[in-house]
């Protein structure tokens, strides 16, 4: 216990809140006052996604679960992450929104920090790795944002958007670590809990963390038990690999065709609360994801991207030990460009992990 309050002491500056949480004391980068504000900046915007149920998906998924759908990808952008980023956004101050702000995005959080500053007003610069999704890019674009693209990866991007936050005195939004980032994901989990009493067990695709991260706040501000399980595509699996080795690692590459989740490293602001908040891992192949697709448009009848099925993939595979459960998952995403919706349809993806 005293080496645990020695390690949050020494990262004070960016664990904001810990508490009891099942058996375990997490540490978290935000509170859950910060998820209320975020709640409370959000609500003139954007009204609470969906939360369904569906016959034919619990009669698929089977062992007498109960699956709950937070439809994110109804979002105005098509993703959860215009949360994250219109939060980011409403937190700054008007000179710093009016100098201008920068992110790194596969496209779901630039397309949330783009909305967010034709919302405000606020200049926006997006770097793209070189060969991003196009129907992203323009999405990008289309919201009056600046893209840059450069780089041969999301880490690579990152690298770009740190150069272009000095060289041009913009501020740097990162999709990860940043506090309000994660607080406007957190507005997810609260929702959930507040919308289905009886959900118990939560199914969350990993990038950077911030949807558990969030949910996990949520439910110890709420007094709700909630089990939490981390879902990665098994080409992207470094949250999964770090959180085994209980130590943080970077992988060389990745190898997924799933493009919100593809990231290389784990994060500053989210690890420690992975680490003590999840129950397990689960990893998903590229064919899995893609068959999740498919189920998620025959059960629901509406389009998921790769990185929104995984919490779908990772929850059939998981089905057996989650028996009689209420298990909620979140479509955190609908942007599939047309070749890629194309390729899933016709059961012809080439790559798999």
């Amino acid at each position: 216990m005293w080496a645990w309050t020695a390690r949050l002491q020494g990262r004070a500056s960016r664990l904001r809140g810990s508490r009891w949480y099942g058996r375990a004391f997490v540490p978290t980068p935000i509170t859950f006052d910060d998820i209320l504000a975020a709640r409370d900046r959000l609500r003139p915007h954007l009204e609470p996604s969906p939360l369904r149920s569906y016959a034919l998906l619990d009669a698929l998924v089977g062992h007498g679960i109960q699956v709950r759908v937070k439809h994110e990808n109804l979002q105005p952008t098509g993703a959860f992450k215009v949360r994250n980023g219109l939060n980011a956004v409403l937190s700054l101050d008007e000179e710093t929104r009016r100098r201008g702000v920068v992110a790194a995005s596969t496209g779901n959080h630039g397309q949330g920090i783009a909305f967010a500053g034709r919302l405000t007003g606020a200049p926006v610069t997006i770097c793209v790795p070189v060969g991003n999704n196009p129907d992203k890019n323009a999405a990008i674009r289309g919201f009056g944002a600046t893209l840059v693209e450069e780089g041969e990866d999301y880490a690579a991007a990152v690298g770009v958007a740190d150069r272009l936050q000095r060289e041009r005195g913009l501020t740097l939004l990162h999709s990860t670590d940043n506090a309000s980032v994660i607080a406007g994901a957190g507005t997810i989990g609260l929702e959930i809990l507040e919308q289905a009493a009886d959900v118990d067990t939560l199914v969350v695709a990993i990038g950077g963390g911030s949807q558990a991260v969030g949910a996990i706040t949520a439910a110890g501000g709420l007094g709700r038990p909630l089990t939490v399980f981390g879902a990665q595509a098994a080409g992207a699996s470094a949250a999964r690999d770090s959180w085994h080795a209980r130590r943080r690692l970077t992988a060389e590459r990745v190898d997924t065709f799933a493009d919100g989740v593809a990231t290389r490293m784990t994060y500053e602001f989210t690890f420690d609360a992975l680490l003590w908040g999840l129950a397990d891992f689960q990893t998903v192949t590229d064919m899995e994801i893609a068959d999740a697709m498919r189920v998620a448009l025959r059960t629901t009848h509406t389009l998921v991207e790769p990185a929104g099925a995984v919490g779908l993939a990772a929850l059939r595979k998981l089905a057996p030990a989650l028996s009689g459960r209420c298990v909620a998952i979140i479509f955190s995403g609908g942007n599939a460009d047309e070749a890629t919706l194309r390729r899933v349809l016709a059961g012809d993806l080439s790559r798999s992990s």
